[in-house]
């Protein structure tokens, strides 16, 4: 945690700034070990939190080296602006209303958040013993996968018993906005909803089901796509499956420091335009993971990024065909000279 606030100050001062304000929960996380309703404020001084009073206790039981104030609900902004008021700070506060407040209470204050998303890029040896450890959960959660699907199965009944066994396991959902299920589950046609929310349709004889976990495992998020195969399947679902298989090892493969993000997501696609499905698939090939289910960086052909040691991404090519069926396969990755998934369950096609 030292040299993560280390890192972080020198971001902010690359910025012209001296102070950091971490206004979200994931930041407030990453900067004091706390996730809750409060702020977080780092100085070469030290780290405060700004918490009310039903959140103080644990606070400071949970976070490490941190001067805990206490502000009514509501009043945490005002204690905040009050502590930094002759300095220059930065915040990734994306409120308008409390961005407003601050900027007329704190003169010098700016709006950026890129020394934290710069800072949360590369991951500490804790953060990647803790993705590990995320990982080999979900892939524990295919393996329930394979035992419970059945013909006639509900998407939602599947979606039910992954999420009671994430429970145990102390993995959980991530509360990503941009979605109402905590997991992915779309058989036959659905599958060819990249993002399809799970529904009551039943699995059939000659379903791809395409099961993505995207779950927090102790404040960190893993993400990780299998497609399965119900009964006899087409020829072609075979084909289109094997070639994904193919894209993604390949991308895997690619992985290394140094490497442009741009040629990851090239090394992927060309293999799937040359099989006749490159407008099928309809995404770039992964984004990083942490404290968010998507951070930098993007792998995308349009990325400028250059892959680092120690950066968290995903690799996931896709082929959905519209009405029909879909196939992914994606694992998380240490980015390293010789980058290794951080998931074993195979990449062979699964048929339950």
């Amino acid at each position: 945690m030292r040299q993560r606030r280390k890192r972080l100050l020198d971001e902010v001062n690359s910025v012209g700034c001296d102070t950091l304000i971490a206004y979200s929960p994931e930041n407030l996380f990453y900067l004091t070990g706390f996730w809750g309703e409060a702020i977080g404020v780092l100085d070469e001084n030290g780290t405060s939190i700004v918490a009310p009073a039903l959140e103080a206790e644990r606070a400071a039981s949970e976070s490490y080296k941190c001067d805990i104030v206490t502000a009514d609900r509501g009043r945490g902004l005002s204690a905040v602006a009050d502590m930094v008021l002759d300095r220059k700070p930065c915040t990734d506060c994306s409120s308008y209303s409390d961005m407003t407040y601050l900027q007329k209470r704190i003169p010098h204050i700016q709006y950026d958040p890129g020394p934290l998303a710069k800072s949360r890029m590369v991951k500490d040896g804790h953060e990647i013993a803790t993705l590990k450890r995320a990982s080999h959960l979900i892939d524990r959660l295919f393996e329930v996968c394979v035992d419970s699907i059945t013909i006639g199965q509900k998407e939602t009944e599947l979606q039910a018993i992954l999420m009671g066994k994430a429970a145990h396991l102390e993995l959980f959902d991530t509360g990503y906005p941009s979605t109402l299920n905590p997991l992915i589950v779309a058989g036959g046609p659905n599958g060819a909803l990249p993002h399809a929310q799970a529904t009551g349709r039943r699995f059939q004889s000659g379903d791809m089901i395409v099961v993505d976990i995207t779950l927090r495992y102790k404040g960190y998020v893993s993400d990780a796509t299998r497609t399965f195969a119900v009964g006899h399947i087409s020829d072609e679902a075979v084909n289109i499956y094997d070639t994904v298989r193919i894209s993604q090892e390949q991308g895997l493969k690619a992985v290394s420091v140094n490497v442009p993000c741009s040629d990851i997501d090239k090394t992927c696609r060309d293999i799937i335009e040359t099989a006749g499905y490159g407008k099928y698939f309809i995404h770039s090939t992964g984004h990083g993971i942490g404290l968010d289910v998507h951070e930098q960086p993007v792998i995308s052909g349009a990325s400028k990024t250059i892959l680092a040691g120690d950066m968290a991404i995903t690799v996931e090519p896709g082929i959905y065909m519209p009405d029909n069926l879909g196939v992914r396969i994606e694992d998380s990755v240490i980015v390293a000279e010789s980058a290794r998934s951080m998931h074993q369950f195979t990449k062979d096609l699964v048929r339950v």
